[in-house]
């Protein structure tokens, strides 16, 4: 987000109030994109544009702790493979 939209001084509280907000339009747009449950005058969403907006609150808030995303990302997925993981149902 940065300097250039005037959000320099935003504290990672607010930037995790700023990804919650964006997680509930992805969850609508999510609900939009498969007909679940949704009125007649609901807006359409787009949701590529709302994933790209959590994305964005994510990598900020990982800059302002930094945590290094990229390597996160493939420790976890290391673990993740390793993992072994129950079907549903099963």
């Amino acid at each position: 987000m940065g300097v250039e939209r005037g959000f320099e001084d935003t504290t990672i509280p607010e930037l995790f109030m700023y990804l919650s907000e964006e997680v509930g339009e992805l969850a609508k747009a999510a609900r939009q994109l498969t007909k679940m449950h949704t009125d007649s005058n609901s807006d359409k969403m787009e949701i590529d544009r709302e994933l790209a907006d959590v994305f964005s609150y994510v990598v900020d808030i990982a800059n302002l702790l930094g945590v290094d995303m990229e390597e996160a990302f493939k420790e976890k997925e290391e673990i993740n493979n390793k993992r072994v993981w129950n079907k549903k149902g099963a």
